[in-house]
């Protein structure tokens, strides 16, 4: 069996972040990391670069929609694909994040094959482009 792909949680709840882990890491294709926070997220990013990137937008200090708009207009990482896994339900959130060139919107509570399938969908359309 291939080796699990990274996965970077940037999620500052701790049950929420352990469900993500648990659900995916369950399959047997992901090695989920977290950060609590933007500035964690950076120093992640920088040991390791993950298949995709699970992005809360609330966090503590910057938000991640700064860290969304960082990664996409950066050469290095603008190909690295985002999922925004968020209990913002607004309309404008959403329209937010995809401008901010997240290419996936979850609300919290998701589907747990919904998490799934979003995360294998990113992971592979990132790896054919």
């Amino acid at each position: 069996m291939d080796e699990p792909r990274p996965v970077l949680c940037v999620e500052d709840n701790d049950a929420n972040f352990a469900l993500i882990k648990l659900v995916l890491e369950k399959t047997g294709l992901w090695l989920v990391t977290r950060a609590n926070d933007v500035v964690q997220a950076r120093a992640a990013l920088e040991q390791r670069r993950p298949a995709v990137v699970l992005l809360d937008l609330d966090l503590p200090g910057v938000g991640g929609l700064e860290l969304a708009r960082e990664l996409k207009g950066s050469p290095a990482w603008s190909t690295l694909p985002i999922v925004v896994v968020s209990a913002s339900v607004m309309r404008q959130e959403h329209v937010k994040a995809r401008e901010a060139g997240c290419e996936f919107f979850l609300e919290k509570p998701f589907d747990i094959a919904v998490l799934r399938a979003t995360v294998l969908q990113a992971a592979t359309a990132s790896s054919v482009s």
